[in-house]
């Protein structure tokens, strides 16, 4: 079974300097039916205009990755960390007892376009920590790319969830097949361009819940770049 969730249904919100996109409720956005999806909690898109950015705040017991699609985000927290996020590059923030991180785009004349992506951890209290990794568009061209797991398998940044994240760069012809193992369920999104999913269409925004599907079909159809989910019930 797989449910849609069209980018048009998102919930939206525009500060001027910051406009959001949300996939599931977050900061006054709420809907009921839409809270999370099995430990994912939040896929939010961003752009941050040139000069702008979150001055520094506090998370709790929240796994954070911030995936970075145009521009650059720097990050700074309270554990000494200051780092620059750009296209291809993986950010883990685990903030277990609590952290404090400020985000801001360094370039003032570039608009910072990203997903920020919240999985609520299989554990409270763990110790904060940070991660940065880089992928490169060759790794991802044509393939299905793990960016974060737990245990940290494969060269992906360690998340403290049962969640395989994965990235794909697929042009107009481009397949790719994930198989999903019984009790597992997915979620795709797309960061841009378009895909079909098993013969469904999905554009830039659009989202997918997957539930009782063995295999998943991917095509890109023009210039698609996409996340996919896959974890336990």
């Amino acid at each position: 079974m797989i449910a849609l969730r069209k980018s048009e249904a998102r919930g939206h919100a525009n500060r001027g300097w910051l406009d959001s996109y949300f996939t599931f409720s977050f900061d006054s956005y709420h809907d009921p039916k839409y809270m999370n999806f099995g430990p994912l909690r939040v896929i939010n898109q961003d752009k941050v205009e040139g000069g702008h950015g979150f001055p520094m705040h506090n998370h709790r017991d929240m796994e954070i990755i911030t995936y970075v699609l145009e521009g650059a985000l720097e990050h700074k927290d309270s554990l000494g960390t200051g780092s620059v996020v750009r296209p291809g590059d993986v950010q883990r923030m685990s903030a277990g007892t609590g952290i404090a991180h400020s985000e801001a785009n360094p370039e003032p004349d570039t608009t910072v376009h990203l997903l920020q992506i919240w999985i609520m951890p299989e554990q409270r209290g763990l110790a904060p920590s940070y991660e940065q990794k880089a992928y490169s568009e060759a790794e991802r061209r044509g393939q299905l790319r793990l960016i974060a797991a737990r245990g940290g398998r494969d060269g992906a940044v360690t998340i403290h969830q049962d969640v395989d994240v994965y990235a794909a760069l697929l042009d107009n012809g481009e397949r790719v097949t994930h198989n999903l193992a019984p009790q597992r369920v997915a979620w795709l999104h797309v960061a841009r361009g378009s895909v079909t999913l098993n013969g469904s269409t999905l554009q830039a925004g659009d989202g997918a819940a997957i539930e009782e599907e063995s295999s998943l079909e991917l095509s890109g159809v023009e210039n698609a770049e996409i996340l996919l989910f896959d974890m336990s019930r």
